[in-house]
């Protein structure tokens, strides 16, 4: 493992780092610092030196506040559904304490800067359209204009990194779509799969039992 490099004394954003402290369960550096706001804090070497992280969480609520001010979308009793989208994307992506860091910040997505401020994210993505939610083209690539798009769930689905190829008859799709078209349960099929069955004992003993049924 190559040395670390010691960040004592520099300046990341709003934050001066102190000292070095524990690392975390993955073996990563971490540095104790102080924002400017007087707070003090714990952060990631990673965080810091990509600029992720840059104050305490002060930057981040000074945003949203500016929000609060410059438009209709997040009044004190009642948020509307396209804020809500932002912040839980802001919140996947920059909040180790949310319950879905580890699937996305914490494998390395990250929001694009332009869009952490909410009138960005609006103007580039527009108001949520009818049973959509928003949608990355690449699984593995970050928040972003170029990458983001209203989707439908089906459409979402055939998208999870979860799902997997699956070739029949020469023929290749997602399963997912195999199992639409044949009008089978996807978990059933899923975990014969994982068990070691090939693709076409997977389907064929269930549509024998369909057709004998």
């Amino acid at each position: 493992m190559g040395k670390v490099i010691d960040l004592t004394g520099q300046q990341f954003g709003r934050l001066a780092v102190v000292k070095r402290v524990e690392n975390n369960k993955h073996k990563q550096s971490q540095w104790l610092c102080q924002c400017e706001c007087g707070n003090m804090t714990t952060v990631n070497i990673c965080h810091l030196k990509s600029g992720n992280t840059k104050s305490c969480g002060c930057l981040q609520k000074e945003r949203v506040r500016e929000v609060h001010l410059k438009h209709s979308h997040a009044c004190k009793n009642k948020k509307s559904r396209i804020y809500y989208i932002w912040i839980s994307m802001i919140n996947r992506c920059n909040n180790s304490n949310n319950k879905y860091y580890k699937s996305y910040g914490g494998r390395g997505i990250r929001v694009c800067e332009a869009w952490l401020r909410f009138e960005n994210f609006l103007a580039d993505m527009g108001e949520k359209p009818n049973s959509m939610s928003l949608d990355r083209v690449d699984n593995n690539g970050n928040y972003g204009p170029e990458n983001c798009r209203w989707s439908t769930n089906k459409e979402q689905q055939r998208n999870t990194r979860s799902n997997r190829l699956i070739t029949i008859d020469s023929i290749t799709k997602p399963l997912v779509e195999w199992c639409n078209f044949y009008n089978i349960n996807y978990h059933k099929i899923y975990m014969r799969l994982h068990h070691g069955w090939s693709p076409e004992e997977a389907f064929e003993l269930v549509l024998r039992r369909k057709s004998n049924g």
